[in-house]
């Protein structure tokens, strides 16, 4: 892998042949309101600019990332370059397959285990942390969760998510300690929320606990793309695969 200056290679003690980045704004061919490395085929950027950014991406990490048309659910596909799977997460045992997720605010949840044998990326937004994305995940590796590793990316911060208290009900009704990770807004019946807190929790609640990263904005950091920032933008990558 020969990453670009200014992506981010996780900070967690993966094994040595686990690789991962996320890849930022900065690197490609695609023009405003997109620009640059804009990954996301679905935001109505120029398809040859997209290409373009994917196979420099590809020629970077050199290995082929295997993308998903992500729909907020729980659905997670066996990681596979020659087809793109209408699924949330995907994962792999195999060498040279990168899972892959796309982002502008989102959780991008990449997964390992401790022998460095399979790896696994999830795509969280709110409605698919509560629907079990992360969980669905973890039955997919099937590895005991004392073997497994999570690094949260960048996402959405607690300072930028206002949501409805509905969505905070959703959380509570599976695990009641989720209320530590909502905050009352300024705006009456609305609630600042934590996505962190709330992957932190669920993930514990699967016996996880070995988990890094977070404290990212994606809407206050320019590096990335934010849909709460400008609804018309692109997407960054968030991967991982086995050397």
């Amino acid at each position: 892998m020969t990453p670009a200056a200014d992506w981010l290679l996780p900070d967690w003690p993966a094994p040595a042949r686990v690789k991962a980045c996320v890849t930022t704004r900065a690197g490609g061919v695609s023009l405003p309101p997109f620009d640059t490395f804009n990954l996301g085929d679905h935001v109505e950027d120029d398809l040859q600019a997209v290409t373009h950014n994917r196979q420099r991406l590809s020629a970077r990490i050199e290995c082929s990332p295997a993308w998903l048309r992500q729909v907020h659910g729980v659905v997670v596909a066996d990681a596979d370059p020659a087809i793109v799977a209408e699924a949330d997460a995907s994962w792999t045992a195999k060498t040279g397959v990168a899972c892959a997720v796309l982002t502008a605010d989102c959780l991008p949840v990449l997964f390992c285990d401790r022998a460095g044998t399979r790896v696994a990326a999830a795509h969280a937004g709110w409605r698919g942390l509560a629907g079990g994305v992360l969980e669905a995940t973890l039955a997919a590796l099937a590895v005991p969760a004392s073997e497994v590793l999570v690094w949260l990316g960048p996402a959405i911060g607690p300072q930028a998510f206002e949501v409805g208290g509905e969505v905070r009900e959703v959380f509570l009704a599976d695990h009641p300690q989720a209320a530590s990770a909502f905050v009352p807004s300024v705006n009456a019946g609305r609630f600042m929320a934590d996505i962190y807190a709330l992957a932190r929790l669920r993930l514990a609640a699967c016996g996880v606990t070995a988990v890094y990263g977070g404290g990212f904005c994606t809407v206050t950091d320019p590096r990335f793309y934010s849909y709460r920032r400008a609804a018309r933008t692109g997407r960054f990558a968030s991967l991982v695969w086995l050397d």
